[in-house]
């Protein structure tokens, strides 16, 4: 199964990386695809250029087994869905897919683009810190009806193709990234946030600043 996480990763840091990695050991994925995102159809757009956020991710994932990147939505044109990288990627492989969110983004899941859709391309694997209650996703209509009919423990993941809702508790680490621009752009150090060769790119670049 290939773990799909994606992201605008302006920068990559540790709140990206480690839950990352948590997910990918305790499913027994053969691949986790970092997919940086090229155009977000929900947010601004990233503060560093297409080639500054790959070259970053590129550092941070080096040497890393199991670890890799995906960066077709770089190269599309129009804003970056989900739903079109899923498609293309199925298209590719005969793999089954888990789609790796946050809880923040399961919870607005249903202002996706085509969302229903993602339910039949891959498993969701929803990454839920400790102490982070999840009964307020069932206040939500859309969501209660599909965790209703989806929700699967991480060694049942396998068993199914597409459709399935697994939550994964992963350490729970304060980090952003808009933290870590604000620091850079108020001449604080940004150190220990993110993986050392990110934070030298950063400074080389004049990231942020």
């Amino acid at each position: 199964m290939i773990g799909i996480f994606g992201g605008t990763f302006d920068p990559v840091h540790f709140g990206h990386l480690r839950p990352a990695l948590e997910v990918h050991q305790s499913l027994a994925l053969e691949e986790t695809r970092f997919i940086p995102c090229g155009r977000p159809a929900h947010r601004d757009l990233p503060h560093a250029h297409a080639e500054d956020r790959l070259a970053m991710l590129r550092l941070a994932l080096e040497g890393l087994e199991g670890f890799n990147i995906d960066d077709r939505e770089l190269r599309r044109d129009g804003p970056s869905y989900m739903v079109d990288t899923l498609e293309s990627i199925k298209q590719e492989t005969s793999q089954a897919l888990c789609l790796i969110l946050g809880m923040d983004a399961f919870a607005n899941l249903a202002t996706w683009d085509r969302w229903e859709r993602l339910l039949s391309l891959a498993n969701i694997v929803v990454m839920q810190r400790p102490g982070v209650a999840r009964e307020h996703l069932y206040q939500k209509d859309v969501l209660r009806e599909v965790l209703q009919k989806g929700v699967a423990e991480a060694s049942q993941l396998h068993e199914h193709p597409g459709g399935a809702i697994c939550f994964q508790s992963v350490t729970a680490l304060d980090i952003s990234a808009t933290a870590i621009r604000e620091a850079m752009q108020n001449g604080k150090s940004a150190r220990y946030l993110l993986p050392e060769a990110v934070y030298e790119y950063m400074q080389q670049r004049n990231l942020y600043e």
